[in-house]
């Protein structure tokens, strides 16, 4: 008889909570808790493009029904040609339209121009009749010059001009947006073509002064929702995709009032990912968009590249063989690959189309245009009256063979948050960790790293940040005080669970702290053996029940195959008592812990500390030609870098022998005071040499430096050790 393997599993370790950026640190150790329940069956497929929005408790759906032998669209059908089935069960169609342009009521500039006008994304007034927008095409050009070279912005504003000079239509309502050092709503809705030129001019410079690069200008419009806009309320966003998925999401959240099927035009110079950032947030804003009814059109400014096998102007020369093996003109393509990933789940998920690679953006407009020129609208009241945010199969089937249907092939149903006894809240806190719908009313931000404990096993501490201002504390006594539950899982590849966490943190704050301005940090962590995984968190304030989820993969890399180990690199700006352990963490030091920066954000006032570690350096040749016993020579120090131009660096550190006990390692630290150092951003580059191998690594990161308000002390040389 076949015997099921048992996977190994691996729960949390030492857990501890810290007030981040607080004058004094705090922090608290927690309990922990059982594990969470298995992970659901995923029942997503995909399908054909279409939007779809729920509104209230009626789902509406847009199909378009093509003759499938002209690709015409099908029109004079009712309702009763067409069924719907939500999980296979038969659904009650409430609601049935059909909108083409082709029967579009002119809107004259005074009804679309000016205060008196259908102002829908500002909101500053109701659309007094919802009605004059009917058969009509909404069309949202977003610009994100956060995004852009200059060239890009010049490629993107040539197109949507040509657009608006040559082929906008009568039916056609555009309105403009951009995202620079802050969100703007630069035109509403309006058919104006001398308005929208006005608008889109702006960007390079063609109409008025012009926007600098990555700056939208003074403009004090702003898109309707944009409240719930905080592209950098924890520092997370400074430097982060998240910032861009935010900003597209509060511009679908502000379409949602509007039925009709809305388009978005976004042009991007790409939206890299490098594995650290919050995939619940690209799928909340996919949702948001869904929900909302609107499509995403990505287009990719910069145009045709050619893919150099020692890159572009832009960057340094290359070292070693890469240039003539093809690492290094593959490690380009996955770059760029990279950079368009994002883009094209946007547009797919939602319904639109994204243009890659090609100098002419006039096709992106016309797909906008064909997609949107005639559909049904088919709306119904699901009879699944669970809110457990599972993501749910639509299937449409229409009464002749004549025809094809374009549908999106479901949505998410909502969630809810109920507590009514402990049984209950334990259920809906595992059924968010297991549901496909990110919980986003909290936000979550979450920092994986790796450090090895064995050649097969490694450590892998898991930091999560909350901001202070999304817990609500309640007064008790002379402390402020809230409860927060936390659950999170570890996936393998197979998608099999084999670690997972839960924990319930009591806060309980002094009021001098303001816990509100800053951050609440929770950390633990996993040994995990070597292999790429999958984690998930779910934080719930018990106040009101609100959640928030971040997931993100992770590779535990096989260092055996790699010519220079090194750990993650951790930069912290706090370091707390690291009291008793009950495990080997290896951010421990000397009875200190160090507490990693998840945003890489830090002020002129503040150290700025580093922490990596090398794996079995290369022994140094003893005189008779023989390995040395624990001698190596290992060189690293740290650069500063803002563009091309080197602006700070520390000291060489030689280390000559292992310094952490029992792993074969030398581990590094750093001390930089930031006082002398300019606000801004940088990249940060870490130099690490095996000189006895002949190997080395280079690993970058970004970080931001911001001004500090007091007086700058003076600052202290930078320090760096890596001797035993």
């Amino acid at each position: 008889m076949n015997r099921a393997k048992r996977l190994p599993r691996f729960r949390s370790m030492r857990s501890l909570i810290v007030l981040v950026l607080a004058a004094s640190t705090i922090y608290f150790a927690v309990a922990q808790d059982g594990p969470p329940s298995p992970p659901p069956d995923d029942s997503r497929q995909s399908g054909p493009t279409f939007t779809l929005k729920m509104n209230s408790d009626i789902v509406l759906t847009n199909v378009v029904v093509r003759d499938k032998k002209t690709g015409e669209v099908v029109r004079g059908l009712t309702e009763k040609d067409f069924t719907i089935l939500e999980n296979g069960k038969p659904q009650k169609i409430d609601s049935f339209d059909f909108q083409s342009v082709d029967m579009a009521t002119p809107l004259n500039e005074a009804t679309v121009n000016g205060a008196t006008g259908p102002i829908v994304l500002g909101k500053t007034a109701v659309v007094s009749n919802e009605q004059q927008l009917r058969n009509h095409r909404l069309i949202v050009l977003f610009f994100d010059l956060s995004s852009m070279q200059t060239e890009d912005i010049d490629r993107s504003v040539d197109a949507a001009r040509n657009y608006v000079n040559k082929t906008m239509q009568p039916a056609d309502l555009v309105a403009v947006v951009s995202l620079g050092t802050s969100l703007s709503l630069d035109q509403d809705f309006t058919a104006d073509k001398k308005s929208l030129l006005h608008a889109i001019g702006r960007y390079n410079g063609t109409e008025g002064q012009g926007f600098a690069q990555g700056d939208n200008g003074t403009a004090t419009n702003t898109v309707e929702d944009a409240s719930g806009y905080t592209p950098d309320e924890s520092e997370y966003n400074a430097i982060n995709t998240d910032r861009e998925l935010f900003a597209i999401a509060a511009v679908a959240r502000s379409l949602g009032s509007i039925n009709q099927k809305k388009s978005m035009l976004y042009f991007s110079g790409g939206l890299t990912r490098s594995g650290i950032e919050n995939q619940a947030s690209l799928r909340a804003v996919v949702n948001a968009s869904v929900r909302a009814n609107v499509s995403i059109y990505s287009v990719d400014t910069r145009g045709l590249e050619a893919i150099s096998p020692v890159g572009d102007a832009t960057k340094g020369s290359l070292r070693g063989t890469g240039a003539f093996s093809g690492s290094a003109v593959q490690g380009n393509f996955d770059a760029n690959f990279s950079s368009q990933e994002t883009l094209a789940t946007l547009s797919s998920d939602t319904g639109g189309k994204s243009f890659f690679d090609s100098n002419d953006f006039a096709p992106a407009f016309q797909r906008v245009q064909q997609d949107t020129s005639a559909y049904y609208v088919i709306g119904f009241r699901s009879t699944n009256q669970l809110r457990d945010g599972r993501f749910r199969k639509l299937t449409i089937k229409l009464n002749r063979q004549d025809a094809k249907l374009e549908f999106r092939p479901g949505y998410y149903a909502a969630a809810d948050y109920r507590h009514s006894n402990k049984e209950e809240r334990e259920r809906e806190l595992t059924e968010q960790l297991q549901s496909d719908l990110p919980a986003t009313d909290v936000t979550v931000y979450l920092q994986a790293l790796y450090f090895r404990l064995d050649e097969n096993r490694f450590y892998v501490p898991v930091s999560i940040i909350i901001p202070g201002s999304q817990i609500p504390f309640v007064k008790g006594g002379d402390r402020d005080k809230a409860t927060l539950d936390i659950i999170g899982e570890v996936k393998d590849a197979q998608g099999r669970e084999i670690g997972d966490a839960r924990e319930t943190v009591k806060l309980a704050i002094n009021e001098s702290q303001q816990a509100a301005q800053k951050n609440i940090q929770y950390s633990t962590g996993f040994s995990l053996p070597v292999g790429k995984f999958h984690l998930k968190f779910v934080v719930r304030e018990n106040q009101t029940g609100r959640m928030g989820s971040f997931e993100t993969d992770i590779n535990v890399p096989d260092l055996k195959k790699v010519p220079l180990k090194l750990s993650s690199v951790v930069l912290a700006s706090q370091r707390v008592p690291a009291g008793k352990q009950k495990t080997e963490n290896p951010l421990v030091r000397d009875g200190v812990e160090w507490v990693p920066n998840i945003p890489h954000v830090f002020r002129q006032d503040q150290h700025l500390y580093f922490l990596y570690e090398v794996y079995s350096p290369t022994p140094l040749k003893s005189a008779n030609g023989k390995d040395a016993k624990n001698s190596v020579k290992l060189l690293t120090n740290i650069e500063f870098l803002q563009g091309s131009t080197k602006v700070f660096e520390t000291p060489l550190v030689e280390a000559n022998a292992s310094n952490v006990p029992g792993r074969d390692a030398v581990a590094f630290q750093f001390d930089v005071p930031l006082a002398d150092l300019k606000a801004g951003v940088y990249t940060c580059q870490v130099n690490v040499i095996d000189d006895a191998g002949g190997n080395f690594s280079f690993p970058r990161m970004a970080l931001l430096i911001r001004e500090n308000p007091a007086a700058n002390p003076a600052a202290k040389p930078a320090v760096g050790t890596g001797a035993p």
